[in-house]
């Protein structure tokens, strides 16, 4: 689609004016100014001027009557199809308290933002300063999610799509009917440009400018990007072990012709020390790791003022439904959906489904069996009838593989069947679906050879080739396919940009969309995977691992910047779901790494030695193992989760406000007894 580009400040300028192609006028005498920031672009389809004036009308009216009480600018005329939104300062100021978002107050340290107390927070007065470019269209979005007051219906939209019901949101009805086509936050080119110098362009190889980032791409992006420049610096010291452990030990460590009691014989094995040394530093480097993110992830909430975050008293999520009722916490009329319900979803249809699933890939690992079975009968009797069935295993294998991509539909589907209030509660649960789902995936042969074939070569050499493998194909896609993408673009384009960079091209519509972090998440959790359950048997994992790291930063970066339209990233105060699927996985590889030891052919050969019996050796690894997680339990019990001065910032703000409400009785009784004796 090709329209029409424009400055952005002949858009601001527009503002000064009156008339059908300018901007909306407020009534408020502060949100009045000579200088209008446009900050979301709403694409439309052809052809519906009507529909759009609604929409336009819509947006700017009040809140209390179902409007967005936002600025709306037609782009290039109301014929166009296009809507560039703003936002006026009151509205921005409002949400902000709504979010629970925190802010530098007068004395310096962060405080929950309140609007009646807003003339002693810093740079209250510049809102470009107030707030960062990411929170500014955030709060738009947040307020977009409008609904109608009563039954009515859409201009130039034939029923039934056209039909809007009471409390029902506005614009998700105009995205399901096909009028919305898009919703994206516009770049700012100029400090676009900068931030990627600073980012991916620069030239020492460590460092990010995380409050950039944050600033610029919110909090959600600014979270990964800074767990993957902790998790790659923390792999120094796994990579240098592993090292050691490989090229300076090779007597130590290493028993040739090794051979256990099964008759198999083992060549280049590590000996006792060096899987005894490997497992049990991984164990303990995991839990540290994430013990310490923990703590850096509560300092950078506060640094980002989100560690206030109050989502469980705004407005329910576009989706949510129930019967309409008065919320007794917030006593704002909107659905109610009782809890019990969403449990009995989630326990008799949802987790059934997934274990269904998870079942389907267990099921995956007899494919190899069946096939070689079918070999086996084909060899011995050479039939049609044998013929047809060697078949059979590569059909039932391509159904297996299409089934996880139609788990994920499956998983949307059950995640809005359990109906979540909150969009934070929607996306934990319909992320720990998937993921779940994508670490059997990932990891079920892994784990087959180890606990089922228990063949620790089989299991080295898989290991090393699904890393090498890997490495390879992340750096084609990361490094290779960018630059191709960027080399082959649009010569007009490109030259546009590099000439005139305070041209925002209203979001360059060609972009792709940003197909969100969840891929991004999932390398990470898959290598972090292969370090803690298995590098026992394979100590060039971190290496390896470290060195994709170094350039996954900024290839990372660089795709974002260039190569995608930009995300809304909603404030948060932590990486979520992803956390828990780190702090689990750490827990497991206590059970991996002591199953490992316990399989190692020198630990056999010691255990045959000592005279020790099958089901002895089996007690003395569960006590083992049992100490080991009572060691990482304490470990994690030493280290708290948050600096103090983090949790005495917390406490201070919750002291200040226990303070603020007190003095708010205060005056309330003041006030009321001053009428009393008025009367």
């Amino acid at each position: 689609m090709t329209t029409k580009k424009e400055p952005l400040e002949e858009l601001s300028a527009r503002g000064k004016s009156s008339g059908p192609n300018s901007w909306s006028r407020v009534s408020c005498p502060c949100c009045i100014s000579s200088h209008i920031e446009p900050l979301v672009l709403i694409q439309l389809s052809e052809n519906v001027q009507l529909t759009k004036q609604w929409i336009m009308s819509l947006i700017s009216a009040p809140v209390k009557t179902g409007g967005a009480q936002l600025l709306v600018h037609p782009g290039e005329d109301m014929k166009g199809d296009m809507i560039v939104v703003a936002a006026p300062r009151c509205t921005l100021l409002r949400v902000t308290e709504d979010l629970g978002l925190c802010k530098t107050y007068q004395d310096g340290n962060m405080t929950a933002f309140s609007y009646e107390d807003k003339d002693n927070f810093c740079n209250i007065d510049d809102m470009q300063r107030f707030l960062t470019l990411a929170e500014r269209q955030f709060i738009v979005k947040h307020e977009l999610v409008m609904r109608a007051l009563d039954d009515q219906r859409i201009p130039g939209v034939p029923a039934p799509k056209g039909k809007l019901k009471a409390r029902e949101s506005s614009l998700q009805k105009l995205e399901k009917a096909g009028i919305i086509c898009n919703i994206t936050p516009l770049h700012d080119q100029k400090t676009l440009t900068a931030l990627g110098k600073q980012w991916y362009s620069q030239k020492n190889l460590w460092g990010q400018p995380l409050d950039g980032i944050q600033a610029y791409f919110g909090g959600t992006i600014a979270y990964y990007f800074s767990f993957l420049d902790f998790y790659t610096l923390s792999l120094f010291p796994p990579a240098v072990l592993g090292l050691f452990i490989t090229f300076f030990l090779p007597s130590i460590n290493f028993s040739v012709n090794h051979t256990v009691s099964e008759g198999k014989e083992y060549d280049d094995q590590p000996s006792v020390s060096s899987y005894m040394v490997q497992a049990v530093f991984s164990m303990l480097w995991s839990t540290v790791f994430m013990e310490l993110w923990k703590r850096r992830s509560a300092a950078l909430s506060y640094r980002w003022g989100t560690f206030n975050l109050a989502e469980q008293f705004q407005e329910p999520r576009p989706g949510f439904h129930g019967e309409i009722g008065t919320n007794p916490v917030t006593g704002r009329l909107e659905p109610l959906f009782p809890d019990w319900k969403r449990r009995v979803r989630i326990g008799l249809v949802s987790v059934p489904v997934v274990g269904a699933f998870l079942g389907m890939v267990v099921m995956g690992m007899g494919f190899y069996f069946f096939e070689r079975l079918v070999s086996g009968w084909h060899k011995s009797s050479d039939s049609y009838f044998t013929v047809a069935l060697l078949y059979l295993p590569s059909i039932a294998h391509i159904v297996y593989t299409n089934a996880g991509n139609v788990y994920r539909n499956v998983a949307q589907k059950l995640t809005e069947a359990e109906n979540h209030r909150e969009e934070s509660s929607f996306d934990y649960h319909h992320t720990t679906k998937v993921l779940v789902f994508t670490f059997f995936n990932n990891f079920a042969v892994l784990l087959h050879i180890t606990f089922f074939k228990e063949d620790l070569p089989l299991l080295r050499k898989r290991l090393s080739s699904l890393l090498i493998v890997t490495q390879l194909v992340n750096q084609f896609t990361e490094i290779v396919v960018p630059f191709l993408v960027d080399r082959f673009m649009s010569t007009s384009e490109r030259n546009l940009k590099e000439d005139d960079p305070e041209v925002d091209h209203l979001q360059a519509q060609g972009s792709p969309a940003f197909p969100g972090l969840f891929a991004e998440y999932i390398e990470l959790l898959v290598q972090f995977g292969y370090l803690s359950l298995f590098s026992c048997v394979f100590p060039m994992t971190a290496p390896l691992l470290l060195l994709n790291n170094l350039t996954e930063i900024r290839t990372d970066a660089y795709k974002l910047c260039k190569l995608f339209n930009k995300p809304f990233s909603a404030p948060v105060a932590n990486m979520g779901v992803w956390q828990v699927a780190f702090e689990v996985l750490s827990f497991i590889s206590v059970i991996s790494n002591c199953w490992l030891l316990l399989l190692s052919p020198p630990v056999k050969a010691l255990t045959q030695d000592a005279g020790l019996s099958s089901g002895q050796v089996l007690v003395f690894a569960i006590i083992v193992e049992h100490a080991l997680i009572a060691g990482k339990m304490i470990l994690a019990f030493i280290i708290p989760d948050e600096p103090d001065w983090v949790r005495i910032k917390r406490e201070q703000i919750e002291f200040h406000s226990m303070q603020a409400l007190k003095k708010q009785r205060v005056k309330r009784i003041q006030v009321a007894d001053t009428l009393k004796d008025k009367l």
